[in-house]
């Protein structure tokens, strides 16, 4: 069964569960890069603060790639689209947005050793 798009043109319904699944496995990954470069240099310069950072950032990568998880399972049930909670967004904001600062926290204390 092909969905028709707004232009009139056959679209395939399995595309957007799986670019959704994709940005999610990519968002996850980014965190978890992150923390991990928290991690080594709160490990390295003893700075406690920034290790539990990077723990938790983790845990944050890990919950990321499970919604991602989930969302596609969602999507592939339902024909049309199923925007995210906003609550869930704001989560994911805030994560970036906390990994990013972590990140750049960390490089930080690695330039000035």
């Amino acid at each position: 069964m092909t969905v028709e798009t707004h232009a009139g043109l056959p679209r395939d319904p399995g595309l957007q569960p799986e670019r959704t699944a994709l940005a999610w496995s990519r968002t996850g990954l980014a965190i978890a890069v992150n923390a991990v470069l928290a991690l080594r240099d709160g490990l390295s310069s003893d700075q406690p603060a920034l290790s539990a950072a990077g723990v938790v950032l983790f845990v944050l990568a890990a919950v990321a790639i499970a919604h991602g998880a989930v969302r596609r399972r969602q999507l592939d049930a339902r024909r049309e689209v199923v925007p995210p909670s906003p609550a869930v967004m704001l989560g994911v904001t805030a994560t970036v947005l906390l990994a990013a600062v972590v990140g750049i926290i960390s490089i930080t204390i690695e330039a000035t050793r």
